[in-house]
């Protein structure tokens, strides 16, 4: 039986034709054939939380069930080969047992590793804030249904361009991560005024390892998380209690912020009221744990998204216009402003691709009205040379996206290389990167 496929913000929606649950590399080959023989299309979805459809499916969706889990580990290389449809989470709990962990994160691990390392998926700060410029080695299954192996030794043309693939390449089949050991990591989370933090922020980011700001709109509030690497020594743990992680984490952060934005998407008028008593309550708490367990949260409320990389040295002035923008506008905003940064790294689509980044997320409740926000916002985020992170909200097009990546004409000839018949295209591929 086919299901209908739909990503998690809701907000896309596809039909395949045929749906397989592939278990091994020989499976997804042989489906990839059978879908060029016939002139189809072939899609391994993961977990949907992509807010674009850069995975829907239009022909043969493949499910990544059973691709999952850890196939090697090189102590001596310090690497990890894992399953591409693992998830993120499960993938940290595996390496967290060996006393490994990755270097940096995002603050969601729901994806699998093969839907958060073509898209781009990054945290903030450290020596590498992307997945994909922590990956070493790879496998895939190209348009032609060869298995096709990538690293430094073998291939490298293909490792250097598909680490961030957008799922245009091929089917990814196995990851391999440069990894370290298990670290501890020390969270300082305080409130600031808008005019103190934005005047403290270059300073706060390079005295920590990763900072993450949120201001709320309609507020003059902000606040800031930073993270600091205490070492391997786990005596140094002092993680949130399991009551405090109940109370903030799930509780509040979940359960009441869900439930009360919902009721505001009907009441935007007292959303301003909601944010300032919101904002008012912010504290100051500290914990450390490992890595991942502080990188990392929970979120049950469904959101809509949209993130774009600046230049970092323009990211705070980004950030005032667009506030000026909000605030001079009738929209009324119920979810944080999220800002983070990120270190150059020389993968041709990545956000941060060639240059140090300032990333700016705007969120909206799944049930709220997204676009006017977007829309009002994008201008001012292109005319900074911005690019759009690939799994969010974003309106653009190969015929301006070319130009933002110096090396995009190198990608689209690999893709030629890789998938001559266009067996991986859908219609947000061919709008991103042409036909």
């Amino acid at each position: 039986m086919v299901s209908t496929w739909t990503n998690w913000s809701r907000l896309e929606t596809a039909h395949p034709t045929r749906e397989v649950t592939p278990a091994s590399a020989d499976d997804v080959a042989e489906e990839v054939r059978r879908a060029a023989e016939s002139g189809g299309t072939v899609k391994m979805v993961g977990t949907g939380h992509s807010f674009t459809a850069i995975a829907a499916p239009e022909g043969t969706l493949l499910r990544p069930d059973l691709l999952t889990g850890i196939v090697a580990v090189d102590r001596e290389a310090m690497t990890v080969t894992a399953r591409a449809g693992t998830r993120l989470a499960e993938l940290n709990l595996q390496l967290e047992r060996l006393g490994l962990s990755l270097h940096n994160m995002g603050d969601i691990a729901e994806q699998t590793l093969a839907g958060a390392v073509s898209t781009g998926t990054h945290g903030t700060g450290g020596t590498a804030a992307g997945l994909s410029a922590q990956l070493v080695g790879l496998e895939l299954v190209t348009g032609t249904g060869e298995l096709l192996r990538a690293s430094a030794q073998e291939n490298p043309d293909v490792l250097e361009v598909a680490r961030v693939g957008l799922g245009a390449l091929g089917v990814l089949v196995t990851l391999t991560f440069r990894v370290e050991p298990l670290f501890v990591l020390e969270a300082v989370e305080e409130p600031f005024g808008w005019d103190e933090a934005l005047a403290a922020y270059d300073g706060l980011a390079a005295d920590a390892d990763h900072v993450d700001l949120y201001w709320f709109p309609h507020t003059d509030r902000v606040q800031i998380k930073r993270n600091f690497r205490r070492g391997p020594d786990l005596s140094q743990r002092r993680p949130l209690s399991r009551a405090q992680l109940a109370l903030d984490d799930h509780f509040l952060q979940n359960t009441v912020f869900g439930a009360a934005t919902a009721v505001l998407n009907r009441t935007p008028a007292a959303i301003p009221r909601f944010n300032r008593l919101g904002a008012r309550l912010l504290s100051h708490r500290t914990y450390a744990d490992v890595a991942h367990r502080v990188f990392t949260a929970e979120r049950h409320v469904v959101f809509r998204e949209m993130e774009y990389a600046v230049p970092r040295a323009a990211g705070l002035d980004v950030l005032r216009e667009c506030r000026r923008l909000i605030d001079a506008s009738d929209l009324r905003i119920s979810f944080p402003v999220e800002v983070r940064t990120a270190p150059a790294d020389d993968i041709p689509l990545s956000t941060a691709s060639g240059r140090d980044s300032f990333y700016l997320a705007f969120h909206t409740h799944r049930d709220a009205e997204h676009r006017d926000y977007f829309a009002l916002l994008e201008p001012v985020l292109r005319a900074h040379d911005g690019r759009p992170h690939w799994g969010k909200v974003h309106t653009r097009t190969a015929a301006d996206l070319a130009p933002a990546y110096p090396r995009f004409a190198e990608f689209c000839a690999l893709r030629d290389r890789l998938d001559p018949q266009r067996v991986f295209a859908n219609s947000y591929l061919r709008r991103v990167l042409g036909d």
